[in-house]
C-alpha cells in the first residue's frame, strides 16, 4: 500500500479528541486517523447505502 500525505484542517476540539484518543490507544494521530476511517469503510461494506439505489 503507497500511502499519500494531504493537508487536514480540523476544528480545535476535535484536534484535541484527536490526541486524546491517539494517546490513549498508543498510536500516532496518522494511525487514529486511519483506524477511524477502516471502521467506518467496514460499517459501510456491512450495511447498504441509506441512499439506495446506485
Amino acid at each position: 500500500m503507497k500511502a499519500k500525505q494531504f493537508k487536514l484542517i480540523i476544528p480545535a476540539d476535535v484536534k484535541a479528541w484527536l490526541e486524546a484518543e491517539a494517546k490513549k490507544n498508543l498510536r500516532s494521530q496518522s494511525a487514529q486517523i486511519v483506524s477511524c476511517l477502516r471502521a467506518e469503510m467496514s460499517k459501510g461494506e456491512q450495511a447498504p447505502s441509506p441512499r439506495g439505489g446506485a
